[in-house]
């Protein structure tokens, strides 16, 4: 495992803790399958044989082997040289990069107790041995040897890229601190790994234990009947002989917090949300945060920069923190002018439907639907019924296959962590293998909220030896019931389209170095490949692709889409206001540069106040669940902008293919895929230049989010 890894999966499984029944250990390796040859199809991991017990000791003999793989780097006679040093050290970890890579997936959408030990058990042990490579003096020795004396020249783009980042991550890693200095980060690090751990765990404790149990169907307003089956079912699975449970999780509140007629119900839900992790109990995050920032400014401190934001932000294609200020001040202003002006509507319409009192948080989304209904005259839950998930995925598909050539093959005897998981074999236009897709689906009390990708095996090519990726997706949909299918939001099918480009980031790998495939790419450039798949999803031309009722088979009407998508232009302002807010809010927390404990509440308090955030707005992520920025030793922490940033590239990036006068431009699409294909090898905007053929320009986004016509 390269220098870094470890800590990047640390960062996985601290953001993956969730319940389910405890299990008994045995700590023994015979017969372990994490530690043999896979033997199954396109070689999966064996997730019939995998059992709890095995991950533990499987860490145990993937550290040993990296140490004494490191030891004889350092005690290597010969001379230091590129193949013997610095590609030695990148191929070093291949058995314990594995097993993380197993782990971290599993325990991020079906952990049980067992597994929240061991993450937490090896939180601090993977601190420590990512301290003990990239702060040994020795092997920095060898290091900065064939960094000062090898001909770059001689070496391939991917090979001076390796030897440049490499140097650069013992460096910012502190191999340079002496004595106490040296002694002090270590403990930073490992305290960050704890602190990380807890703050998750404790979100997903606040998460889990809140419910509001409903008895009376009427304060369930229009919920989709598919919604209040499943909040049918969380009652009876909470111990309610019969009503109706709305939990914090995404798929449960935001529909309750839409159809519920019940304003005193709605600001329950929405408190509920919103205070997670700041409620004054045993799971409570604000020390935590507290402690952590200072650390971090410490850390920091003792690199040689002025704040955490600096230090993270030096290898982004943003660089500094005044870059990520100024680009978010271009859009601030703007787009909280376009939320006030919705709150207006909503206000008024509040007015003339004889509620009396202040408009709230808790109100935003009624009533957004309500305006919605009234201008526009579409209702969201008319979408569902054409975007049952199988028929979603199946439109990503065969966007792919219209832009380039893939195919997608059922695979339905192989090795799954869950029955609900689907797997797909890749294919290229000529039949040939490009790689297997995981689909995780449905939401349940075993997998953490929200939606990601994972990669179970990174594509790399050392020597001729070519390994094929292995990447999941990952979500949280409504589970079918035995009624009602499951059907998804406009902005569920959305989702699954952003991830799936992220699986295509992926698949389309094709480099040398395991480190430098796919999504290893700068922080504020990884999102693009997944965002510009959004710009597709609700082109009528694709909508039609995929976009049939699911019990009729009619393909969506031509009004419905011009409906939904004027629709969709309201409520703008709200969406980019509380992303922006809590974008802010990282960069508030990562740019100071002092020690001094903050009180949380209080500075978020008074830094949305300076920002001028309205009350009724709360940001996405507040800093008691913003899982994001502290669930992780490093995670999206000074990053969170970059959905933004990236935002910049996708919008340019999909004028492109209108310029050359088709969204599915063959040639366009081909150095689209050629851009993915080399991952970090290059310099993200290298890469992006070579594409485009220019820098990407700020108008496009704008005009997308209606700040310029």
């Amino acid at each position: 495992m390269k220098p870094n890894t470890i800590l990047a999966l640390v960062c996985i499984v601290l953001l993956a803790s969730c319940q389910s029944k405890e299990q008994k250990v045995t700590d023994t390796t015979s017969d372990n399958p994490l530690l043999t040859e896979w033997k199954t199809q396109f070689g999966v991991p064996p997730f019939d044989k995998i059992q709890n017990e095995h991950y533990k000791p499987a860490f145990d003999v993937g550290l040993k082997e990296q140490k004494e793989e490191v030891a004889a780097i350092i005690n290597n006679p010969d001379a230091p040289t590129f193949k013997n040093t610095i590609e030695a050290l990148e191929l070093s970890g291949a058995t314990l990069n594995k097993v993380a890579s197993v782990f971290y997936a599993v325990n991020g959408a079906h952990t049980n107790d067992v597994l929240k030990e061991v993450a937490s058990e090896m939180a601090p042990i993977f601190s420590a041995h990512s301290d003990d490579i990239n702060l040994n003096k020795d092997l920095f020795k060898r290091v900065k040897t064939v960094y000062d004396t090898t001909d770059k020249s001689k070496l391939t783009g991917p090979q001076q890229k390796l030897l440049e980042d490499t140097y650069k991550g013992f460096v910012r890693a502190g191999v340079a601190l002496e004595g106490k200095e040296e002694e002090r980060l270590r403990a930073i690090n490992a305290r960050l790994a704890e602190l990380a751990d807890k703050f998750g765990k404790n979100v997903l404790a606040e998460t889990n234990a809140f419910e509001l149990h409903i008895t009376d169907k009427k304060d369930l307003g229009n919920l989709p009947e598919s919604l209040v089956a499943l909040a049918a079912d969380e009652a009876k699975k909470r111990g309610h002989d019969s009503g109706w449970s709305i939990t914090v999780q995404r798929p449960s509140i935001n529909p309750f917090l839409q159809s519920s007629p019940n304003r005193e119900m709605r600001k329950t839900m929405f408190d509920a949300y919103a205070m997670r992790g700041d409620n004054d109990n045993e799971n409570d995050n604000k020390e935590i945060i507290e402690e952590m920032v200072s650390l971090r400014v410490e850390k920091a401190n003792l690199l040689g920069y002025d704040t955490h934001a600096d230090l993270i932000l030096e290898t982004a294609t943003a660089k500094t923190p005044e870059a990520v200020m100024n680009f978010m001040d271009q859009l601030w202003e703007p787009v909280l002018d376009m939320a006030k002006e919705e709150r207006k509507a909503m206000k008024e319409f509040m007015a003339k439907d004889g509620v009396e009192g202040e408009f709230n948080g808790s109100d935003w989304r009624h009533y957004v639907e309500k305006v919605r209904k009234e201008r526009y005259d579409f209702d969201e839950e008319e979408m569902r019924p054409y975007f049952e998930f199988n028929a979603v995925r199946n439109g990503a598909f065969e966007l792919a296959t219209k832009l380039f050539g893939l195919t997608f093959k059922e695979l339905k005897d192989i090795p799954k962590w869950h029955e609900d998981q689907q797997v797909f074999e890749v294919l290229e236009a000529d039949g040939k293998h490009l790689g297997v897709l995981y689909m995780d689906f449905f939401a349940r009390d075993s997998k953490r909220g929200g939606a990601w990708m994972n990669e179970l095996r990174a594509q790399s090519n050392v020597d001729g030896n070519f390994v094929t990726p292995i990447v999941t997706n990952n979500f949280n949909y409504p589970r079918p019931t035995e009624d009602q299918p499951s059907l998804l939001s406009f902005r569920e099918a959305e989702t699954l389209f952003h991830e799936f480009g992220h699986a295509l980031h992926g698949l389309f790998s094709n480099t040398t170095y395991q480190s430098q495939s796919g999504t290893n790419v700068p922080r504020d450039f990884v999102e693009f490949p997944s965002q510009v798949m959004e710009n597709w999803m609700s082109e009528p031309e694709v909508l039609k692709l995929y976009a049939k009722h699911y019990k009729t088979g009619e393909v969506i009407p031509d009004a419905l889409i011009k409906k939904m998508n004027d629709a969709n232009s309201f409520n703008q302002g709200f969406a980019n206001v509380e992303y922006m807010a809590a974008a802010y809010l990282d960069m508030f927390w990562h740019t100071l540069k002092d020690t001094d404990k903050r009180d949380a509440r209080q500075f978020e308090a008074d830094k949305m106040k300076q920002l001028g955030l309205i009350e009724e707005i709360i940001p996405r992520y507040r800093s008691g669940y913003f899982n994001h920025i502290f669930s992780s030793p490093v995670g999206y922490s000074s990053g969170y902008y970059s959905y933004k940033w990236s935002e910049v590239l996708d919008a340019d990036a999909f004028q492109a293919f209108k310029d050359a006068g088709s969204i599915f431009d063959a040639e366009t699409a081909k150095r689209y895929r050629k851009m993915l294909s080399d991952g970090g090898s290059k310099d993200g905007m290298e890469l992006y230049k070579e594409f485009r053929g220019k820098e990407p320009q700020i108008e496009p986004l704008l005009v997308k989010l209606g700040i310029k016509k």
